[in-house]
């Protein structure tokens, strides 16, 4: 007898199926992790410049607005590389489970027979 959790689970699987990405959309989505994660430290880097500033010059209100702007500036990147991300998977054709080129009888999808 199944659980309760596997029986959701199976739900789930049913309503929402995993996807599976190739290795070329993998290369794809690490690429923009990376070039995120590289936008993020510049951006970084940049205000945390400007912050030592204004900490120097005794502006604290200044520090604040900076520290705020550097969380936004993040949760933005963050979002595009969400939206980059999920670009990917319709950009490149894969449906569910659809990376071996057949149908569920194990044919060619061209309609060619074994």
């Amino acid at each position: 007898m199944k659980s309760a959790y596997e029986l959701a689970m199976e739900r789930l699987n049913k309503k929402s199926p995993t996807v599976k990405l190739n290795a070329q959309q993998k290369r794809e989505i690490a690429e923009l992790e990376s070039k995120c994660a590289a936008k993020i430290a510049e951006r970084e880097l940049a205000i945390k410049g400007e912050i030592i500033k204004a900490v120097d010059k005794g502006d604290f209100e200044a520090v604040e607005q900076l520290e705020k702007q550097l969380v936004a500036d993040r949760k933005s990147l963050q979002a595009g590389l969400g939206e980059n991300r999920t670009g990917v998977k319709p950009r490149m054709g894969l449906t569910t489970d659809d990376t071996d080129g057949t149908d569920e009888d194990g044919r060619g999808k061209m309609g060619g027979g074994r």
